[in-house]
């Protein structure tokens, strides 16, 4: 792995930031309302905001600038960090941001946890089983459960084990135990795609030379899938995790709300609900940080996992 490979991902990082920064502005300055409208009702006490009182509530928050001008003055801010005040509250974007964001990172890890558990399991006992029914049925869970909506399967799981068996409580975050029904709804479609990728690539790996050699030389089945076979197959698994991590925060903003959470999810509700732009540019930055964050250690790790990748510094 090259300097100037590393230099490159990083200039596309930041090129996807701008994007998204860019295209989240361009889409909500031009939705239909008036977020000052919309501000000024909800703090007045029942009496109509008068044309003057919106004026100066725009001129405060540089809503009376033309479209360019507020790009290039939130553009300019944003790099220096400054991603401006909510619209609704009055507080600065990155402390509501920041507020929101390890309730939601807690739900995410843990969802990523059994995802990941939940996909290796599925995806070595159904390459593993010798009997073909068993197979049949493991290859198929995946397919199933990476259609079922996340929602459903949240409401499914308040229904069974909080309400019919009471062994988890349906809503809250106190305690681990608020955590499980949150992490299984969040994790179990995106441990679905993971057995899907990883089951595949198991099986290809399994019918390679390396393996047939390994079980000629008497090694154990055991250490010919885990540490032959898996090693191999890991991979193309690692690839998914980029699109896996953008999955988990955007099934967070609908487990949060499914389980009265606080998180970014429910911060991202009550925005757009508010027309608070700056709270969901705020929102909209912090995840593809996150997603850009991750897809940069997947490719650095990914060479070192499969010495077969090189890397250069002009194609890969």
């Amino acid at each position: 792995m090259t300097l100037s490979y590393l230099l490159r991902r990083l200039g596309l990082a930041v090129v996807v930031l701008w994007a998204a920064w860019s295209v989240s502005f361009v889409v909500l300055y031009l939705l239909p309302g008036d977020p000052v409208a919309t501000m000024a009702a909800g703090s007045s006490d029942g009496e109509p905001p008068t044309a003057v009182e919106l004026d100066a509530l725009r001129a405060r928050y540089g809503l009376d600038q033309p479209l360019p001008v507020q790009y290039v003055t939130r553009l300019w801010a944003a790099l220096q960090g400054d991603l401006g005040t909510s619209f609704a509250t009055g507080q600065d974007v990155r402390s509501a941001v920041g507020a929101a964001l390890p309730p939601t990172l807690q739900i995410a890890g843990a969802g990523l946890l059994v995802a990941v558990l939940g996909g290796t399991v599925v995806a070595v006992a159904a390459t593993w089983t010798r009997s073909a029914r068993l197979a049949q049925l493991l290859w198929s869970l995946p397919s199933l459960a990476v259609s079922l909506p996340v929602f459903w399967v949240g409401l499914m799981l308040v229904q069974l084990f909080s309400f019919r068996l009471g062994w988890l409580p349906s809503v809250g975050d106190r305690g681990p135990a608020a955590l499980v029904l949150p992490a299984v709804a969040l994790g179990l479609p995106t441990g679905a795609l993971i057995a899907q990728v990883l089951a595949k690539s198991l099986e290809q790996a399994l019918t390679a030379p390396f393996v047939t050699t390994a079980r000629a030389k008497g090694v154990g089945e055991a250490a010919v899938h885990l540490r032959h076979a898996l090693g191999n197959a890991l991979p193309p698994a690692l690839t998914v995790l980029g699109y896996v991590v953008g999955n988990l925060l955007a099934g967070s903003v609908v487990v949060e709300t499914v389980f009265t959470r606080p998180g970014l999810g429910r911060l991202t509700v009550a925005s757009v609900g508010a027309q608070d732009i700056p709270v969901v540019q705020g929102v909209v930055l912090c995840a593809a940080l996150a997603f850009v964050l991750v897809n940069l250690v997947v490719d650095i790790v990914h060479p070192l996992l499969d010495p077969r990748i090189t890397v250069t510094g002009g194609t890969r």
